[in-house]
């Protein structure tokens, strides 16, 4: 018995041409027919904070990689984390919801959840409490602004090791690398930034009864470097 040949790429090629619309429409498929119910099984609930003009995603921050050694630092911003006290830890039911958030990000169908979530809202922020968790992740983040043209993302962080390549970065998203010492110089590791001061902040919030309001500095390309005063 003689093993029948493989068809040459010559014959794999065109049939390989036939199934790429087919994969398409399944893709789109699945981005329109998933309900809102599912999504949120999947990812968790979005959340949204009385000071953003959107949605936002929340992680618990006792998982933040960078800011579990910052934190215990004085005179770094996550020293005295906000999202380490008040509600954060007030309601025991918020702490439960961001770990069943950190565990979903493994989940299979992650990124397209996340596309429904996060389509629904004009302004978009990632992680009020918590960070990015791997390259795996930020890719995942990636992906979903992408498929998500019509919403602007705002990422702040301080994991550099998990920064895309700028070239990466859909234009609908902003990725803020966070300064490591309050009233410390800007980072120049990366395009665009976030600092806090004693003194000179840029963020009008405060003023405005802890809301953003009208402002939308954190998302504008425009402005390189957005700085918030001390909590």
């Amino acid at each position: 018995m003689y093993e029948k040949e493989a068809p040459s790429a010559k014959l794999q090629a065109p049939r390989l041409a036939l199934m790429m619309p087919q994969l398409k429409d399944i893709n789109n498929l699945e981005r329109n027919i998933m309900k809102t119910s599912e999504a949120i099984k999947i990812t968790g609930s979005m959340t949204r904070t009385s000071k953003m003009p959107g949605l936002s995603y929340s992680l618990p921050a006792w998982e933040c990689q960078t800011g579990a050694k910052l934190r215990k630092v004085p005179g770094t911003p996550c020293f005295g984390c906000y999202a380490l006290k008040g509600n954060y830890i007030r309601y025991p039911a918020i702490k439960k919801a961001q770990y069943y958030r950190l565990a979903s990000l493994v989940h299979d169908s992650w990124t397209m959840a996340m596309v429904h979530n996060s389509k629904k809202s004009k302004w978009f922020r990632w992680h009020d409490s918590g960070d990015v968790q791997s390259v795996e992740h930020m890719q995942k983040i990636l992906e979903v602004c992408r498929l998500t043209p019509g919403t602007k993302h705002w990422l702040p962080t301080q994991e550099r090791p998990y920064l895309p390549a700028p070239e990466d970065v859909p234009s609908n998203l902003i990725i803020r690398l966070s300064g490591s010492k309050v009233d410390g110089p800007r980072s120049t590791a990366w395009t665009h930034t976030s600092s806090v001061v004693t003194k000179g902040a840029t963020c009008p919030a405060p003023s405005q009864d802890g809301k953003c309001r009208e402002c939308r500095k954190c998302w504008n390309k425009r402005i390189k470097n957005v700085s918030y005063g001390k909590h």
